[in-house]
């Protein structure tokens, strides 16, 4: 009784050998769906627009929030000890600044902000408190 497979010896045919090609262009291209993200996310009973700074380790990006809007940005699939990722945000009517240092968690990181601009911080909310911590660069309190 032979136990090795029964296609051992064969050749396969050449297209065979080319779907490698779109396997390889897709993870090339697709690569940051393999990041952990993080999602914030902005009541739609909020007053007003929120500017915001992502500070990303090594990239930092702008914008703004209108009510039941949001913001997301991605963090590193395998985060050395130097690595941190900041969000920092206001609204130009209140003045107050905020800011929080964040921890990605693979696949998704979820912040939801109330009506006011602060951190839904209740059970109940799905904001991800457990991966959240002050700020280490800025002084502005959560």
């Amino acid at each position: 009784m032979k136990f090795w497979p029964f296609h051992a010896g064969t050749r396969r045919p050449w297209y065979v050998k080319l779907l490698w090609i779109p396997l390889l262009f897709g993870l090339v291209t697709h690569w940051d769906f393999a990041l952990p993200r993080v999602n914030v996310h902005y009541s739609q009973a909020g007053r007003d627009e929120l500017r915001y700074i992502w500070n990303v380790q090594d990239r930092i990006d702008k914008g703004g929030m209108l009510p039941g809007g949001g913001a997301t940005d991605h963090g590193a699939l395998f985060p050395d000890d130097e690595f941190f990722m900041e969000f920092s945000w206001w609204s130009k009517n209140t003045g107050r600044n905020h800011c929080i240092s964040i921890t990605p968690q693979w696949p998704n990181t979820h912040i939801y902000l109330n009506a006011d601009g602060d951190i839904d911080r209740r059970e109940k909310s799905g904001t991800d408190v457990h991966r959240l911590a002050e700020c280490r660069w800025d002084r502005a309190k959560p």
